[in-house]
């Protein structure tokens, strides 16, 4: 991928890379689709305005109206002003996100919510360098949620006399173009279910950290939470898409799971951490149609 703008976990916050654009917010403000404007039209309706009103955000260089740091100017108020629609646009996930109704783009709500407020106010652009069609445009942000800033490479293409974010290599464009809006459906579940496993794993070194501390004895998931051990998030599914339950079988002996909270929606896989005969902890994941997966 080749547009990251803080990093690659979001939230549990999947991922941030524009590439994989899993970043919407609770109550966002939804456009209509544009899908059917004229390349003049989607300038006015998707750059003109949010440029204009970002105009004095810190830029080291001239921006030439419509030109690529202009694109990427426009993109990143609108993800800050959380018109993420309109900021999608700009990008080559414009067929994943244009057949998307208003209803269908909220379902993802949950999964964007820390992004516009991870936008910088003051947008540091600092180069811009552009070859026939093709563009790249240098901007200082951090990789990650309170990270320090540093430079980082846009690279955009000229389509129809509009220049679009690349968030993609030609495979993954490819694909794109083929699932349209189904593309962001699949991609929340593989990201929860990565996520998932992550977090028994999570949940698995932090047993060994608190049984480190308190004679060798394991603990229930409140304690680890209330600890400092595990995230908060564990105890909802509302941004992990997953529920998590973790199981005290002795002082020394233990097993967790996550199962989808909406099974083919938030994802499809279950998994199992357990502790085998010599206390190594393993994760499993199977599709069990959403019920909890056992030993």
């Amino acid at each position: 991928m080749s547009l990251c703008f803080f990093g690659n976990r979001p939230r549990l916050n999947i991922y941030i890379c524009v590439g994989v654009f899993v970043l919407f917010t609770s109550g966002c403000s939804v456009a209509e689709p544009v899908a059917k404007a004229t390349p003049g039209e989607q300038k006015q309706l998707n750059i003109a305005e949010p440029a204009k009103e970002a105009a004095d955000t810190g830029a080291k260089i001239p921006i030439e109206p419509n030109g690529p740091a202009f694109t990427v100017r426009a993109f990143y108020h609108l993800l800050r002003e959380k018109k993420f629609r309109e900021a999608i646009f700009l990008t080559d996930l414009k067929p994943a996100i244009e057949s998307l109704n208003d209803t269908e783009l909220k379902e993802f709500a949950v999964d964007f919510e820390s992004i516009a407020g991870q936008v910088p106010a003051q947008l540091e652009i600092n180069g811009e360098i552009v070859t026939g069609d093709v563009a790249t445009v240098t901007v200082n942000l951090p990789r990650q949620e309170g990270a320090e800033k540093e430079i980082q490479p846009i690279k955009l293409k000229r389509e129809n006399d509009v220049w679009v974010i690349i968030s993609a290599d030609n495979a993954a464009g490819k694909k794109i173009r083929q699932e349209g809006k189904n593309y962001f459906y699949k991609l929340r579940i593989e990201t929860h279910q990565d996520e998932a496993r992550e977090m028994l794993d999570s949940i698995s070194k932090a047993e060994v950290a608190y049984a480190l501390k308190n004679g060798a004895a394991y603990t229930d998931m409140d304690t680890l939470v209330g600890s400092g051990y595990l995230p908060a998030d564990v105890r909802s599914s509302d941004s992990t898409g997953y529920n998590f339950e973790l199981t005290l079988q002795d002082k020394n002996r233990y097993t967790a799971t996550a199962t989808p909270a909406v099974y083919g929606k938030t994802g499809k896989l279950s998994f199992l951490l357990y502790l085998d005969t010599k206390g190594r902890s393993h994760v499993t994941g199977k599709d069990t149609g959403g019920q909890p997966l056992r030993k």
